[in-house]
């Protein structure tokens, strides 16, 4: 039944390009991207997910010497490398995955017996949804900031040419969970900037990416499911290829300490509903929109091949840390939008101490060991060390929704 070509309908549907965003800065630079890639030694954490693999085909052509890609999930590295050696791209001599926690120790081993030149991590809890409860937070606050803390002490010994680190829109102004477990990180990476090349990136939803709500229609549809959406909410997007050049420009261009960021425009902004009523429609379906989960499953158990419309629940958002909006700076950023085309790049980020760092991740690390943690004190600490965090509490969970 599913009969749609995702890159094609991005393109028309979604983005609303022919081309890349970025071709234009990759063209410009490409003298630069290769002089820091070609023969390079090339680490990259998360690399089985959307946004890593999507970096690694984007530094590919410029020929590394040796590229390392590490991901928990066995599974994930398995489908990279197929896909990888499947297509017509270069890939090194030495090029191996390994399915590690880049937390442990086995991993730490592997960073201590090789030099990197180029180490860029995406591993990372992305999802809003996993703010459930502390211990939910306690992980990804793990994963998303002590984690990137431990992988820059290791740098330090071999010091890279460029660490990159993946941040969030949500960082801006943060009203969830993750956003503000990315804002620390990148509070983090700052104040290492005096010692590494370390720079980053918030950047729009990446449009079908692995776990996103998009993605989740392909899904929908194979088990004859409903499509279920929110109305009002607006967000920014990029192809899965476009999330990867942002990265590696971000990764290789960019000064100490810049936060980089796609150029895209409000009226870019587009909502779930929408996409979902246009997915439909590239499979010649009008959606029928219902008017409760239940009469849209029941509808959706019915549905059979030849039917010319089928079963959606669009809905307004009423679930914990959901912004109406998508925003990559603050007022009080320095933002530079004139070196790049598409890109924009905070500069001058306040860098952070790193003795009151430690004071910080001390401090949480003490909550999280308190038999009485829970998530309201654990959001009240954040809400400490990050004052434009406004979290938004509504007492109900992605996990409620379709």
């Amino acid at each position: 039944m599913l009969n749609i070509d995702i890159p094609s309908f991005i393109k028309e549907s979604i983005t609303n390009r022919p081309t890349s965003f970025f071709s234009s800065d990759i063209e410009a630079n490409k003298e630069k991207l290769s002089s820091e890639i070609k023969g390079k030694k090339v680490l990259v954490l998360g690399g089985a997910g959307t946004i890593g693999s999507s970096f690694i085909k984007a530094i590919l052509p410029f020929e590394p010497a040796s590229l390392v890609v590490v991901d928990y999930s066995e599974n994930g590295l398995t489908e990279l490398t197929r896909d990888l050696r499947s297509q017509n791209i270069f890939i090194p001599k030495e090029y191996i995955t390994y399915p590690f926690d880049f937390g442990s120790a086995v991993f730490e081993k592997m960073v201590s017996a090789k030099k990197f030149d180029i180490i860029a991590c995406f591993a990372a809890h992305k999802h809003v949804r996993s703010e459930k409860d502390h211990l939910a937070i306690e992980a990804m606050i793990n994963n998303n900031v002590f984690n990137t803390k431990k992988l820059i002490d290791l740098a330090l010994k071999s010091k890279p040419s460029h660490f990159f680190s993946v941040s969030t829109d949500k960082a801006a102004n943060p009203v969830n969970v993750m956003g503000a477990s990315k804002k620390l990180m990148e509070n983090v990476l700052m104040s290492y900037t005096d010692e590494l090349k370390i720079s980053t990136a918030r950047f729009a939803n990446v449009a079908f990416s692995n776990g996103s709500l998009l993605a989740g229609f392909i899904d929908r549809i194979m088990k004859r499911q409903p499509l279920s959406a929110p109305n009002d909410v607006k967000r920014y997007f990029v192809s899965p290829e476009e999330s990867g050049q942002l990265c590696m420009l971000a990764c290789l261009l960019g000064e100490t300490s810049d936060i980089f960021f796609p150029k895209l425009e409000e009226d870019q902004m587009l909502t779930f509903s929408t996409i979902a009523i246009d997915f439909l429609k590239s499979m010649n379906l009008e959606a029928d929109q219902c008017s409760s989960e239940e009469e849209a499953k029941l509808k959706a158990a019915n549905w059979k091949i030849g039917d010319t419309t089928y079963p959606v629940y669009f809905f307004s958002t009423d679930t914990s840390g959901e912004k109406s909006f998508e925003e990559f700076y603050t007022e009080k950023d320095d933002v530079d939008m004139t070196t790049f085309e598409a890109l924009g790049v905070i500069k001058g980020s306040n860098v952070p101490n790193k003795s009151d760092i430690d004071l910080t991740l001390k401090a949480f690390q003490e909550l999280f060991n308190n038999d009485e943690v829970n998530k309201a004190k654990v959001v009240n600490l954040l809400s400490t060390y990050l004052p434009d965090f406004k979290h938004i509490e509504t007492g109900k969970s992605l996990d409620q929704k379709m």
